[in-house]
C-alpha cells in the first residue's frame, strides 16, 4: 500500500508533467490519478482508490457495511467554494490534506478536540479525517484561537477543503 506522502507525490508529478493520468496497483491496492481533469478543475485532479474490504482474520469482509457516501461532482462543488467568504487577513485557514470523513472527536462518546474560541498550539490535534478506514489526525500548523469550524461532524471532505479558521497569535 502507498503512504499518503507517496500518493501526494504521484499527484504532484502528474500535475507538474501534465500527464493524462497514471494507474498503480500494488497488493490489491489500486490508485488511479486522472490528470486530464487537472486543468478543468483548477489543479485538483480526480483520484480513484480501490481497496478490497478484508476482515481482521484475512477473509473478505461481510457486506453488512454501508457504502461510503458519494462525493458531489466537481462542477457542483465549485459554486459553494466560490461563494465561501474569505477569512480576515489576520486569520489562517487550515485545509484538509486528504479526502475522507471529518470527525471532531476521537470517538462518538468523547468531547470535540476543539470548539470555536479555543486556544490551540502548533501540533495540537484539531480533528480526524478518516480515509480508507485509517484515522488521520489533523494538527494545527499555527498557534492561535479557533474562530470558525467550516465542516459539520461526520461529513465528507475533499482535498484542500477549508476545515478551520485560526486567528494567529
Amino acid at each position: 500500500m502507498l503512504t499518503f506522502e507517496q500518493i501526494k507525490e504521484l499527484i504532484d508529478q502528474v500535475a507538474s508533467h501534465r500527464l493524462s493520468g497514471i494507474e498503480v496497483e500494488r497488493a490489491g491496492f489500486r490508485l488511479k490519478i486522472d490528470g486530464r481533469s487537472l486543468s478543468e478543475q483548477s489543479n485538483s485532479g480526480s483520484v480513484h482508490l480501490s481497496v478490497p474490504a478484508v476482515s481482521t482474520d484475512g477473509q473478505p469482509a461481510a457486506p453488512d457495511t454501508a457504502p461510503a457516501p458519494a462525493a458531489p461532482p466537481p462542477a457542483a462543488k465549485a459554486e459553494p467554494e466560490a461563494a465561501e467568504e474569505a477569512p480576515p487577513a489576520d486569520q489562517h485557514v487550515l485545509h484538509s490534506p486528504i479526502v475522507g470523513t471529518f470527525y471532531r472527536s476521537p470517538n462518538p462518546e468523547s468531547p470535540a478536540y476543539v470548539e470555536v474560541g479555543a486556544r490551540v498550539k502548533k501540533g495540537q490535534v484539531l480533528c480526524i479525517v478518516e480515509a480508507m478506514k485509517l484515522m488521520n489526525e489533523i494538527e494545527s500548523d499555527v498557534d492561535g484561537v479557533v474562530t470558525k469550524i467550516y465542516v459539520e461532524n461526520a461529513q465528507p471532505v475533499e482535498y484542500g477543503e477549508s476545515l478551520f479558521a485560526i486567528k494567529e497569535g
